[in-house]
This record gives structure tokens, sequence and C-alpha cells, in this order.
């Protein structure tokens, strides 16, 4: 059957090619073979791949699957046939997920609402549980706190918002153009108050806007107790590109840290020098690095990672989660869709 799989070429290029690949037909004890309903397709982050010596001639794209159960393994206990679940395939997987059936291991899956549709199953499990590492994991919130959501009108930047204003935590958010800091404003809750679930955008393309200054403004000079980066530069003489520009300096999000404060960093580069952390020590802050990849390249907190899917799908039915998704696009244009998600031109 045909998959999706990325090939890098001698020149470090990545070349996205539809081609046929072999699914095993013995199923594990514990495996649960899916016949695949959709799939979403995120950047490869090749470099990751590297690190962790699982580079091949080519790898599997598209690991965020929804489906329906058709066989599972003798001693499989959660699933039953005809059930409907979504899942992240494991990164040392071998199939794409975009194959028409998937072998995968049932604690990498959980239930699918009945009333979530195939395409926001697939399009939010992946971001949601970024946000809930992010926020409940990493930066532990708490009701009353205030957050700043860099690039909030990014689909991950929109789900982290919805989670922390259904959580009762004050949040701003940064905005790259006109047209995301229009379509911030209007987030509204799906239920219960209709007020704004920003209570600041601060829109970052416009030179004369400061963000420590308008953060330190909305928080009476304390600075806020959470702050989730989109990646950050690291030098003033840092050449830099257009989506570069708008990303804050190092020392602007150390800055505008308050005291106990908690910096979530997507910046897997990520350099502070003495006197940086010197900051932060005065503030007793605390620094954590955002890889969602941890839940499935790891054996440890299994438990964790499913009752964090399972809460992810409970709010998308419920409507508190509301991701971006575009439309869905046919195998046979996977290749150009994946070649844009790479190159960052499209969600």
């Amino acid at each position: 059957m045909k998959g999706l799989f990325c090939r890098l070429s001698d020149s470090e290029e990545v070349k996205f090619v539809i081609q046929e690949t072999d699914v095993p037909t013995t199923i594990g004890n514990h495996q649960v073979k899916v016949q695949v309903k959709g799939c979403a397709l995120s950047p490869v982050d090749i470099k990751l791949y590297n690190d962790l010596k699982l580079q091949r001639d080519t790898v599997p794209v598209g690991r965020e699957i929804v489906g329906t159960v058709r066989q599972v393994g003798p001693k499989v206990t959660f699933f039953q046939p005809d059930d409907e679940v979504v899942g992240i395939l494991p990164l040392d997987t071998e199939v794409s997920g975009l194959c028409n059936t998937v072998l995968i291991h049932e604690q990498l899956l959980v239930p699918k609402p009945e009333k979530v549709s195939w395409v926001s199953a697939a399009g939010a499990v992946r971001d949601g549980l970024r946000a809930y590492t992010a926020l409940h994991t990493l930066a532990h919130m708490a009701v009353g706190q205030t957050l700043l959501v860099l690039d909030g009108a990014s689909p991950f930047g929109v789900l982290a918002i919805q989670l922390a204003h259904y959580h009762g935590v004050k949040v701003l958010a940064t905005a790259h153009s006109p047209d995301d800091l229009k379509f911030l404003e209007q987030l509204r809750p799906s239920v219960g108050t209709r007020e704004s679930l920003l209570a600041r955008v601060i829109g970052v393309w416009d030179a004369k806007v400061d963000l420590v200054e308008t953060c330190l403004e909305e928080t009476g000079g304390l600075g806020v107790d959470i702050v989730i980066d989109a990646g950050v530069k690291l030098y003033d003489e840092e050449p830099e590109s257009q989506q570069k520009q708008q990303l804050p300096h190092k020392h602007d999000i150390i800055t505008l840290l308050g005291v106990g404060g908690h910096w979530v960093t997507m910046e897997d580069n990520l350099q502070l020098d003495p006197p940086d952390t010197h900051s932060l020590f005065l503030k007793a802050a605390s620094l954590s690095f955002l890889n969602d990849e941890v839940w499935t390249a790891s054996a440890a907190r299994e438990g964790r990672y499913l009752h964090i899917l399972r809460d992810v799908m409970e709010k998308l039915s419920t409507g508190t989660f509301r991701p971006l998704v575009e439309e869905p696009v046919p195998l046979y244009e996977a290749t150009v869709s994946m070649e844009m998600v790479q190159k960052k031109q499209t969600i």
C-alpha cells in the first residue's frame, strides 16, 4: 500500500515522496490494526532523528492518525474491533500514517469521542499534547497567573490560549500581522461568558510596539508568570529573515519574566550567557525545553501520556478546544502539502 515518506538528499535537501510500503501482516500481542480515516501532516524534525540515531534512507511522514480498529492482538484489553481511536505513531515507526492500515501498540491510542470529527481529532492531537506539556507538565499553570503566548495565532498558540483561559489564567499573546491580531481579538469561548480569551494582543510587527514594556504595563510592573516562546533571537547581530525579525530577543523574555516565573522554550539551540543565568537566578525563575516527542520516545510516564491524550479529546468534544485546521487534502496532493508544511507556508 502507499504511504508518504521523507527522503534526505546528499545536499541536505528534504524531499517528500509517495511510495509503496509493506505493512506487517502478523499482529503482536498488544498491537492494534487501525484503518486510517485521517492523518495530520506536521513538519519532520530531521535533526531529532539524527540525534536519536533513527535516521534511515526514508523517514515515514504523517504520525498523527485517527481511524477505526479492525483487529486486536490476543492480549489487547483497551479496545475492540470497530472502536474509533486516535493516537501518534512512535518516532521509530516504519509505516506512514497515510497508509490505509497501520499496526500500533494499544498504549499509544485513546478512544475518539463520537461527536469529534476525524479531521479535528487528527489536527488537534499533537498541538493539544504540546499545550498540555507546556502548561501543565513544565510550567505548572495555576489559576490567577499571567501567561504570554508568542505567536498566538499559530495552531499550537490557539490551543495553548484556550487551555490557559479554561483554567482561569490571564493570557497575553503576540500577533505577527494585522490579520493575526484581528483573529486573536475575536477569539471567544464556545460556552459561558462571551468575553475575549485574551487580556491583550500585542502586534509585534509594529516597530513602535515594545513587547517588554507592554507586558510589564499589563502586570503592574511585576512581569508575567509563564512565557511560551515560538523561537528566540540569540544575538543582536544575528542575520534576520522575515520570520526571524518578529521573534523576541532572549534578553527581552528574561526581562519580562516575573519572580518565580517559568520560561518554556521551543529553541533547541538556546545559549544563555552568565548574565542571563544570573538574572534568572535573581528572579528564582526556571527554564524548560518543550519537546513533546519525549512522551513516545521514552517508556516512562505512559499513564500520564494517555491521560493527556484523553483530556485533549474530551476538550475537543466539549468545545473547549477549537483547533485551526486546513481543508483535508487527498493522498495524491500530500507531497505538495507536506513541502509547504515543512517550509511553514501552511498549517
